[in-house]
């Protein structure tokens, strides 16, 4: 069913009923931007709305729903076991299983350890590569996401990087030095002139978080190597990459290992879960106490459950060149439709996730996407949701491993509807 009639009687409500005790209406700052729907259920790769509305999404939840919404073998799993306890505060064997299907699966790291969130999860990389190295310094790029916290929340301001938030604590990004992403060079020369300060070189080994930009040839493997000879710890946050890409993410395909990598989203199947992994030596600083990594929910009944069954699904039949099939078919279909309206569209990325926006640049970082006429994306991105197709202003489309013909057939109806409303 269409949205272009855009009736939301009972969104609107739920709304003005939101607004009197949430801040904003909603309960992430990611949503404020977003449509004021409300969801009522979502099944596979759809949503459906309290006023009545289909939506194919290609959003999945901001990427954690990889199976497709509500999978039944990761409910029956979670309903099974959190019938025993939901939190025990002491350890249980799906804990163990999930620990090893995680190190299994990804096949280089030694060590896991659970967590909630990402952002928390990253914080306890960090904190693992100073204990090991001593050091403070830690390198990032530009338009990576790495959480929301003080440290690590920024945003450009005139060429530079600083807070992204009121409230937040510029000195608490002191001990981190933002580059462009894939100058290698530039990582090099930082390196040369303060390798003795770098505790760790922190990224997402591709960046989906914004305009889903792959590394350069050899710039991995570049960034690796000075990692390693100026004894610096590799930290990979695969908290959006991670299960995506493939079983062992984006380390498997460009042939990089981190010492340290992070983990969330499609590793559960919707259910919050994240994760640190890696070197045992490394991890092994938690297990000691030298480093303290806390949490009163971290490894949960109903997390490990969640986390075990969607590894175990991803093993025994994985979605992953059905998945590149229809991100490849569904890109191909929207750059044809955006030919034949003559739409300055620009699709960009992997089949699993794919960036959209309008204009022509070579982009290869966060610079050269803002060549691109992101703010007209956005735009269009409202005027998609209101013809049913659930996705993000910030051009990012996720496929999930519940995307079929008649999820592709759909998107592109709603699609060639919506650029000829909108025209």
């Amino acid at each position: 069913m269409s949205t272009d009639s855009q009736k939301l009687p009972f969104s609107d409500e739920l709304h003005h009923r939101a607004r009197r005790h949430a801040p904003g209406g909603v309960h992430s700052n990611v949503r404020l931007a977003g449509p004021k729907v409300f969801i009522d259920y979502a099944k596979g790769a759809w949503l459906y709305s309290v006023d009545g509305q289909s939506y194919v999404d290609y959003l999945i939840g901001q990427g954690p729903n990889f199976l497709g919404h509500a999978p039944d073998y990761v409910l029956d799993a979670v309903d099974q076991a959190s019938r025993r306890g939901l939190l025990y505060g002491g350890q249980h064997e799906l804990e163990v299983q999930a620990s090893e299907l995680l190190c299994e699966t990804l096949g280089w790291p030694e060590m896991v350890r659970f967590g909630v969130s990402g952002t928390e999860s990253v914080q306890a990389a960090l904190r693992v590569a100073r204990a090991a190295t001593g050091r403070t310094k830690v390198i990032r790029f530009e338009g990576h996401y790495h959480g929301w916290l003080d440290n690590v929340l920024t945003a450009p301001h005139d060429g530079a990087w600083g807070t992204a938030s009121a409230g937040q604590l510029e000195s608490h990004l002191d001990d981190f030095i933002v580059l462009p992403w894939n100058d290698e060079d530039m990582v090099a020369s930082v390196f040369e002139h303060r390798g003795d300060t770098i505790a760790a070189v922190v990224m997402e080994p591709i960046m989906i978080n914004t305009g889903v930009i792959e590394p350069n040839p050899g710039y991995l493997q570049s960034v690796r190597e000075l990692c390693t000879s100026h004894g610096a710890v590799l930290i990979f946050d695969e908290v959006i990459s991670g299960f995506r890409l493939g079983l062992g993410g984006a380390a498997e395909r460009y042939g990089v290992t981190p010492d340290l990598a992070t983990y969330g989203k499609a590793m559960a199947g919707g259910w919050p879960v994240s994760a640190l992994a890696g070197r045992a030596d490394m991890m092994e600083r938690i297990g000691t106490g030298e480093v303290n990594h806390a949490g009163t929910f971290n490894g949960s009944v109903m997390a490990m459950a969640a986390t075990a069954a969607t590894l175990k699904q991803l093993r025994q039949r994985p979605p992953y060149a059905d998945i590149d099939s229809h991100g490849t078919s569904l890109m191909d279909g929207l750059r044809k439709l955006g030919e034949a309206h003559g739409v300055p569209l620009r699709v960009e990325g992997l089949p699993a996730a794919f960036h959209m926006s309008f204009g022509d640049a070579d982009v290869t970082d966060f610079r050269s996407l803002q060549r691109l006429d992101l703010s007209r994306y956005a735009e269009f991105a409202e005027e998609l949701v209101r013809h049913g197709i659930w996705v993000a202003p910030r051009g990012i489309w996720y496929v999930s491993a519940s995307h079929g013909s008649v999820e592709l057939d759909a998107a592109l109806t709603r699609f060639e509807k919506t650029l000829t409303d909108w025209g």
